[in-house]
C-alpha cells in the first residue's frame, strides 16, 4: 500500500519518483504558477511536472528556490515541445529549459508528443543528455504501443516513463500491459478528467462510502493501479485535498467498479491525430 506523499515508484534505471506529483499544465505563467507550486511544496508534494509549452518553467524554478526544500528532495519533470524536436534542436531546448528552471540537473526529461519522423532523433538527444548526467531519467509522453514498438529497437535506453492521458474513462489496457512488460512506468495526466470525473455517479457514491471527495477517490484509484499521477489545481484547498489520499485504501471491489467505467474516451488530442 502506498502510505505517504513521499512514497516512490522505482524506475527501470533505479531512480525514485514520488507516486503523487503536482502538475502545472494550463496553469497561467507568473504568480499563479509560483504560488501554486509553493503551496504544493508546503503541503508535502515532492514531485513537480512542467513542460516547455506550458511557459511556466521559470515560475516553477522560482517556487522551488523560495520553498526552502532541499533540491535533492524534489523531483522535477519537463518536456521538449514538438517544434523543438530533432537531435540538435532538442539539446538546445533542454539547455533553455534548464536555464529557465535554474537547475543544474533535471530529474526527468520527456519527449512531449510522438512527432512523426522526429521522435526517434529527439529521443536519441535525450539519451545523450542522460549519458552526460544532465538528466537523471528520460522518457516519453503520449506514446501509444505502436510508437514504442517503433522506438525501442532504435534506441539504447528504454524509456523510464510514458506519461499519457489516463483516467476512469480512458484506461488504455493494451498500453498498460505493454508498458509493464517493457518495464516502463505509466504516468497519468488529466487524471480528474478536467473535473468531469468528480460528477461520475459511481465515484461520487464511493466518496460518500469512504468519507472522501470524488477527486480523492480517483487519485487513490490511480495509486492502487500503480500509476504515477499528477493532478493539478490552483486552489490551495484543493491542492491540499488532492494530497490527503494516504489514510484510506479502496476495497478491491471498488477498484474493480472504477475499472468498468472505461469508455476509451479522450478529453484531449489523440496521439495519432494531433497537429501542434
Amino acid at each position: 500500500m502506498i502510505k505517504s506523499i513521499t512514497d516512490c515508484a522505482i524506475l527501470n534505471n533505479g531512480v525514485k519518483i514520488p507516486w503523487l506529483g503536482f502538475g502545472v499544465f494550463q496553469t497561467p505563467p507568473g504568480d499563479v504558477t509560483e504560488r501554486s507550486v509553493c503551496v504544493a511544496l508546503e503541503t508535502g508534494y515532492r514531485h513537480i511536472d512542467t513542460a516547455k509549452i506550458y511557459e511556466n518553467e521559470s515560475d516553477v524554478g522560482k517556487a522551488i528556490k523560495a520553498s526552502g526544500v532541499l533540491r535533492n528532495e524534489i523531483f522535477v519533470t519537463t518536456k521538449v515541445w514538438n517544434s523543438d524536436q530533432g537531435y540538435e534542436s532538442t539539446l538546445k531546448a533542454f539547455d533553455l529549459s534548464r536555464k529557465l528552471l535554474d537547475l543544474d540537473v533535471i530529474d526527468l526529461y520527456l519527449v512531449h508528443w510522438p512527432v512523426v519522423g522526429k521522435y526517434v532523433e529527439t529521443y536519441k538527444a535525450c539519451e545523450q543528455l542522460y549519458k552526460e548526467g544532465k538528466v537523471r531519467a528520460i522518457g516519453v509522453s503520449n506514446f501509444m504501443v505502436h510508437h514504442l514498438e517503433y522506438l525501442l529497437p532504435r534506441v539504447d535506453v528504454v524509456p523510464t516513463i510514458n506519461q499519457v492521458e489516463w483516467h476512469p474513462w480512458l484506461q488504455l489496457p493494451k498500453l498498460v500491459r505493454y508498458c509493464r512488460k517493457q518495464g516502463i512506468q505509466l504516468q497519468a495526466w488529466a487524471p480528474l478528467i478536467e473535473g468531469q470525473g468528480l460528477t461520475i455517479p459511481t465515484i461520487v457514491e464511493m466518496g460518500k462510502k469512504y468519507g472522501k471527495s470524488p477527486a480523492q477517490v480517483i487519485i487513490r484509484w490511480d495509486l492502487q493501479r500503480k500509476v504515477v499521477t499528477i493532478p493539478k489545481s490552483v486552489t490551495p484547498a484543493r491542492i491540499k485535498e488532492n494530497a490527503e489520499v494516504f489514510d484510506f485504501e479502496l476495497a478491491p471491489e471498488d477498484v474493480a467498479a472504477i475499472n468498468t467505467l472505461d469508455e476509451n474516451k479522450r478529453m484531449f488530442a489523440d496521439p495519432d491525430y494531433f497537429d501542434f
